[in-house]
């Protein structure tokens, strides 16, 4: 006596958990401009890598015969794969079952997604487009609703270990709401469609039935908005710009911990030396210029990855290479409130250095920072709060430091972009102390200038005294930096320092822990 009968059943119920909703529902997802959950995978991950688990969880629905009369899976897909030859777990929610609103069992399938990538050590993907959950709550039984408060939260545990110990990239595909937002958050690397995803703490209809505010989704949680809140990293033009930057951000980061950074193979010279650099920076402290030109004529070629380009914006961040090795690359943008460590800059400082540091990318840093923003807004803000948390993470790093400074290194907030126990260099144009020149003049000789026959002609006098003394030169005399360099020596400079540094990294392996900060 064979199981075939069993086996059959198995592939009936394997077949309906593929073709669930049929042509129909997958017809709908394709006229929102949305790709069925399966398709999402399978157009991100390595051709045929994908090997699912769990295919026929769901609820199976038995005639009074014994027999299976309809089949409903569980609206969340998960599985191992491959992603540029490297294996990943790969979680989505099916959009086309009850709006992937979670079930108990679409529920246990992103638990297990969690939970296998810790034990296995690779990194988890999270494919979101969920409404998070319903008013009955994720056992679906009318009248049984809410939480045991008793129990642990294993999933916002499983969260924190993960983050500590693999890269988690999430990316919201439609719209993201409740819970699934917040899992798009916890996250390394968070990104969202531009024209089709929404991320929504809570949807328009409670909204407006809370506060009485009228709004769509996409004004409440569309990608213009989101941007900008920092709750996303990047915006993805569409689901395959989408799978581009989750495959590029995964290619910095090892697979967990433990490991080393993937080195790529690089045909840029080391020695290369860009003329260029030399006359970037303008001799009128008072004139802005590119910084992302700086970095990208110093790290190897169409190699820097932006990070989070219109939050906190007079922050640059990113990843790149040297010599093929990835490096996190953080600096001033002088045309955003002059380069000043604003509130949002200095969060965004915070979470970008403790995910290098977590996965071992050394961080170099290109230095113009005037200070800590200034003002009432500054204030409001609580900048000095969030720019101390953010000089607690740098100070807590244990990767190697590179610091480039290219013009201004000023009071409390530079010391933000120098690590623990930096190598600095600086470029001629420099110039430090406790405060920049204007600043510093009008505070401390405001009284002698408004004094004077000619207030303009002393303000400028005492402006071109003090700015001499800001010299880059006598600091170097002191050894106040490790050298300075000809701006067209900077590649060669930190493409040494990455050979210089093997023996540092190889000694720092696991998931970093840090103390309290303010």
């Amino acid at each position: 006596m064979s199981w075939k009968p069993e086996v059959d059943e198995l592939e009936r119920r394997r077949e309906l958990a593929r073709k669930h909703g049929g042509d129909e529902a997958v017809e709908r997802q394709h006229a929102r401009g949305r790709l069925a959950v399966r398709e999402r995978i399978d157009a991100l991950v390595d051709a045929r890598s994908f090997s699912e688990i769990g295919g026929i969880a769901g609820r199976a629905e038995i005639d009074d015969e014994g027999r299976l009369e309809s089949f409903t899976p569980a609206n969340v897909v998960v599985g191992m794969a491959r992603i540029d030859g490297r294996p990943a777990v790969v979680c989505g929610d099916d959009f086309t079952i009850r709006g992937a609103a979670y079930s108990a069992v679409g529920l246990r399938k992103g638990h297990y997604a969690d939970e296998l990538a810790i034990r296995r050590r690779v990194p988890l993907v999270r494919l979101l487009e969920a409404g998070g959950a319903t008013i009955e709550g994720a056992s679906g039984v009318r009248g049984r609703s809410g939480y045991d408060m008793v129990a642990p939260p294993s999933l916002n545990l499983l969260c924190v270990e993960a983050l500590a110990s693999v890269p988690v990239v999430c990316a919201a595909l439609g719209p993201v709401a409740g819970f699934p937002a917040a899992r798009l958050v916890a996250s390394h690397f968070s990104l969202m469609t531009r024209d089709t995803a929404q991320v929504l703490t809570g949807g328009p209809a409670l909204v407006e039935r809370a506060l009485g505010e009228v709004v769509t989704k996409e004004e409440l949680g569309g990608a213009d908005v989101h941007l900008r809140s920092g709750v996303v990293d990047n915006v993805a033009e569409d689901e395959a710009d989408a799978w581009r930057q989750i495959r590029c951000f995964l290619s910095y980061l090892p697979s967990n911990a433990w490991q080393a950074p993937p080195v790529a193979e690089s045909d840029d010279p080391p020695d290369r030396r860009e003329e260029a650099l030399l006359s970037v920076v303008p001799r009128n402290r008072r004139r802005a210029y590119k910084m992302r030109r700086v970095i990208e004529a110093v790290v190897d070629r169409g190699s820097f990855f932006e990070l989070s380009p219109l939050y906190g914006r007079s922050q640059i961040t990113g990843l790149a290479r040297l010599k093929g090795h990835p490096v996190g690359v953080l600096a001033n943008d002088c045309f955003q409130s002059g380069g000043a460590m604003t509130a949002e800059g200095a969060q965004k400082i915070r979470r970008f250095v403790d995910t290098c540091d977590n996965f071992g990318l050394p961080l170099v840093s290109f230095v113009d920072e005037p200070g800590f923003a200034i003002g009432s807004d500054a204030e409001r803000a609580g900048t000095i709060r969030y720019g101390m948390a953010a000089m607690f993470a740098v100070l807590q790093t244990t990767v190697p430091w590179m610091a480039v400074i290219i013009r201004k290194s000023f009071g409390v907030a530079a010391g933000i972009h120098l690590g623990a126990a930096p190598t600095a260099v600086a470029w001629p144009s420099t110039e430090s102390g406790s405060m920049p020149v204007e600043g510093g003049v009008a505070l401390a000789y405001g009284r002698e200038i408004a004094a004077s026959d000619d207030p303009e002609r002393r303000r400028r006098e005492l402006e071109d005294e003090i700015a001499a003394a800001q010299s880059v030169f006598p600091r170097a005399e002191d050894f106040g930096v490790h050298d300075l360099i000809d701006p067209r020596e900077t590649r060669p400079v930190l493409c040494d320092w990455i050979d210089q540094i093997g023996p540092q990294l190889a000694a720092r392996r696991g998931p970093r822990r840090t103390t309290l900060r303010p």
